[in-house]
């Protein structure tokens, strides 16, 4: 169920509508639109009264919501959600192209300055990182954990980059809130529900990665988890599903960037790098995610990939980022696109 508040509607009258969903033992998810504001009703396993609201001061419609996926839903909000940072002109899923950069994994300080002085030089306006690595043998590089948070705040401090990083499990979560921007949850993790659920009671946007077998409805549904807790800035990303393919590590699926965007108002982001697995290919795939409408990429990027303790086959070396970004920035226009210029370096602090 859908309240949609007529185009004048006082915050007051918004909040009575609120209480009296809530009255009713349903929970009220109130998306304040560019000319209306319109309220989800969840909670509710029978078909809600419209009578109910229909005579409340600034009501003008009731809507039935017919997909599962209610909050993620372009039915609740028509408008693309934009995600944007306090103390920073750095947004997600507006006109401006969103670039995430960085190591898959933090492995020292000077490692992690090295590469987040040529990515901010380069254009990034996000330092992405692991401090937690989920990896398949449980005797590869594990990550610095909350060394490597630390790492990373230092990082936000000297460059002015916004921090994106994954967060494994509930103990994880608590620490990557304290000092990440953006919490990243994984391809293993998307449907951990209770994950899920926990990063939707916190008040730091999510990435949320698709999982590496996950429908497009699936995909969407695990999204709608942490929307229904309460946290709507989150950041969809295709990273690639597997298939019978054997020519990269997984398949980016680009199709689902225009699907996305058809169904839900929620920005979504490409990460060729996991994509592909192959350095040779992440930049043909950036231009290509730019080319089909994504509202930003992830790059892994490595001063010595060669030397990477996590990933450093699909990782770029700087200047083969310095290139991306120039290319990037020649595509984007045609799609209506704008990437922000070559930054200045930061002062040493």
């Amino acid at each position: 169920m859908l309240v949609v508040m007529r185009a004048h509607a006082t915050e007051e009258q918004v909040r009575a509508v609120c209480q009296k969903i809530e009255s009713l033992g349903y929970r009220a998810h109130p998306m304040p639109g560019a000319e209306r504001t319109a309220i989800g009703v969840t909670g509710n396993r029978d078909e809600v009264e419209p009578a109910v609201f229909e005579e409340m001061p600034g009501v003008q419609e009731l809507i039935r919501v017919t997909k599962p996926y209610k909050l993620v839903s372009r039915d609740i909000k028509e408008e693309n959600t934009v995600i944007s940072f306090p103390g920073s002109d750095a947004t997600i899923g507006g006109k401006a192209l969103a670039v995430m950069a960085g190591p898959c994994a933090i492995e020292s300080r000077e490692q992690a300055f090295a590469i987040a002085e040529r990515v901010q030089r380069a254009g990034a306006q996000f330092f992405r990182g692991g401090a937690y690595k989920p990896r398949t043998s449980p005797y590869s590089f594990q990550g610095l954990e909350e060394e490597g948070l630390r790492i990373m705040a230092e990082v936000r401090d000297k460059f002015g980059l916004k921090i994106v990083t994954e967060a494994i499990d509930h103990e994880s979560l608590e620490l990557v809130e304290q000092y990440a921007d953006i919490v990243q949850i994984g391809a293993r993790n998307m449907q951990n529900f209770s994950l899920l659920k926990r990063a939707g009671r916190g008040k730091k946007p999510v990435l949320l990665k698709r999982g590496m077998s996950a429908t497009l409805d699936e995909f969407l549904m695990a999204a709608e988890y942490v929307m229904s807790e309460g946290n709507y800035k989150v950041i969809l990303c295709e990273r690639g599903v597997r298939t019978f393919a054997d020519h990269t590590r997984n398949t980016l699926d680009l199709s689902i960037v225009p699907a996305v965007q058809r169904l839900s108002h929620l920005p979504i982001v490409v990460d060729p790098s996991h994509g592909t697995g192959k350095r040779n290919k992440v930049t043909p795939l950036s231009r290509a995610a730019v080319a089909v409408g994504a509202d930003g990429l992830i790059i892994e990027v490595h001063n010595e990939p060669d030397k990477a303790l996590s990933d450093g086959m699909q990782s770029l070396y700087p200047d083969q980022f310095d290139e991306l970004m120039s290319q990037v920035r020649q595509i984007a226009p045609v799609v209506g696109r704008t990437v922000v210029g070559v930054a200045a370096p930061m002062p040493t602090l």
